[in-house]
């Protein structure tokens, strides 16, 4: 096992890494408090508030921006470009590097707009959807786009607009790769899909139907946090609009939503943060605000939250452990067997709008959706008055359905009001990590079926933060799969995983 840099042998480092350990410490405090505010907007804050918080959000963007971008931050990383460091030093500087040069490249002036114009498009997409309004949300969407643009120009004028735009959530995994796996994936779900809605086979898909009150919900989201083992010293659980997670290693708080007439959302959406969360907590104490102490982007990231809500939350396992769980909190049902509440949390919709209700396949299918939009949008190719006309059809193509109304269309996602172009291929990567990952455990941990279906989450908790959540992001992408796995990133793990599952399921 390598051995880590520690805080305590920083003073042994070069004065210059020690110096530039610190301002990394500085900048990154100030984003660590930033994210506090964001949380507290979508989470407590009142609804006339918004006003003073994107000032106040924006003011600690361009100071985190002036201390990463600061000639001092530049002097040091150019004395530190000869110098013979420790792999875990070398790999602090080129995280370092690599986030002073594409924040170096943009203005302090552009960091503030985007920042005040994601605090501004936050309540007007809640309202948007909640009154069906595309038109109300449009013109935030178009600055969104515009100021993007001009971000990436910033960066690199001559690139891919998008492309460069999606290296602020992937920077490992080049724009091919993750379009080379998308395109992997639609050619095999597909066809998977098609072969299911012919199936004869009859899913106990009606196991949970019913009216579920939101009370109950919230404590039955909490014994399931409880039985993965989520740290509450640590965090704690609330609503939002959009279920999300923030925080760090020493404190990391996840949000969830209810629907009274699907229980099975609320507990797939909690579970889901809960791996993102359990990433954030395991995370090296010792290397806190420090890219040693920070988690490898979006797509590992989504593989962790993935990982928890499909290879345990949506397994035979699970529902053994958690069905009486469930069944003492909603006594009407009573009389679902472990088999039932499978095949209903594992079910593949025929008539599904929503993303985050989605079933593990056709998942993928409203990622690409958003993925061709988006990066039609940041192209130029696709006018933003255009948007709900182009989902509606793609929604059509791909999945066979027409959404009737925008607040189940192009309004149901959280990300564009962030002006967060480029996140949303990492959900399929991270998806598709997630298979590897566990493929991996299953073969290091014995009998992790048993474990799960005893409540004993310590072994894969252990194994998760031994292969992944220790190192940080001292590791680029393909180089943490290969040393969690023994092979190179590949979708061939989730390939074989579906088409076991799926092909049992449905008889294919």
């Amino acid at each position: 096992m390598a051995t880590e840099a520690t805080e305590d042998d920083a003073s042994d480092a070069p004065e210059a890494y020690a110096a530039l350990l610190d301002r990394a410490r500085r900048w990154n405090t100030v984003g660590s408090a930033a994210g506090v505010l964001g949380w507290d907007q979508q989470v407590m804050m009142p609804e006339g508030g918004t006003p003073a918080r994107s000032k106040q959000l924006s003011t600690l963007s361009s100071i985190r921006h002036d201390l990463l971008t600061a000639d001092e931050t530049g002097d040091l990383l150019d004395e530190l470009a000869d110098a013979d460091l420790a792999d875990e030093r070398a790999a602090v500087v080129r995280e370092i590097r690599r986030d002073y040069e594409r924040a170096d490249a943009v203005p302090v002036d552009l960091v503030e707009e985007i920042s005040e114009a994601s605090s501004e498009a936050l309540p007007a997409w809640e309202a948007a959807r909640a009154d069906d309004d595309f038109e109300s949300f449009a013109p935030h969407l178009e600055r969104h786009v515009e100021l993007k643009r001009e971000y990436a120009a910033r960066i690199d004028p001559d690139r891919d607009p998008y492309e460069v735009l999606f290296e602020d959530y992937e920077p490992c995994l080049s724009i091919e790769r993750a379009e080379a796996i998308l395109e992997e994936l639609r050619e095999t779900l597909v066809p998977m899909i098609d072969a299911i809605r012919e199936s004869d086979v009859d899913l106990a898909v009606d196991t949970f139907e019913g009216t579920f009150p939101e009370a109950d919900q919230e404590a039955l989201a909490r014994d399931a946090l409880e039985l993965v083992g989520y740290d509450f010293s640590r965090g704690r659980l609330d609503v939002s609009s959009h279920p999300f997670t923030s925080g760090n290693q020493f404190d990391c708080r996840v949000t969830t939503r209810f629907d009274e007439s699907d229980p099975l959302g609320a507990i797939g959406s909690t579970i889901h943060e809960f791996g993102h969360a359990q990433y954030n907590l395991g995370l090296p104490r010792e290397h806190w605000a420090t890219p040693l102490g920070e988690s490898r982007d979006l797509s590992v990231h989504e593989s962790q939250s993935r990982l928890w809500e499909n290879h345990v939350g949506r397994s035979r396992a699970f529902w053994e452990r958690f069905l009486p769980t469930f069944q003492e909190r909603f006594p009407d049902t009573a009389d679902a067997t472990v088999e039932d509440a499978y095949e209903a949390a594992s079910q593949v919709y025929e008539d599904n709008l929503i993303r985050v209700e989605a079933d593990e396949l056709t998942y993928h299918l409203h990622i690409v959706v958003r993925f061709e939009i988006e990066r039609d949008l940041v192209r130029g190719d696709l006018a933003v008055e255009d948007v709900p006309e182009a989902w509606n059809d793609k929604y059509e193509e791909y999945l066979g359905i027409r959404p009737e109304t925008d607040a189940e269309g192009c309004l149901q996602d959280i990300h564009w009001s962030h002006g967060n172009f480029g996140y949303f291929p990492t959900y399929s990567l991270g998806s598709v990590m997630a298979a590897q990952l566990y493929a991996a455990a299953e073969d290091d941990i014995d009998d992790l079926e048993s474990s799960i279906a005893e409540g004993d989450f310590e072994p894969l908790h252990d194994w998760l933060a031994e292969h992944v959540h220790r190192h940080g992001s001292r590791y680029e992408t393909n180089e943490l799969v290969r040393q969690a796995t023994g092979d190179d990133f590949s979708a061939d793990a989730f390939v074989d995983y579906v088409e076991a599952k799926y092909g049992e399921l449905y008889d294919l």
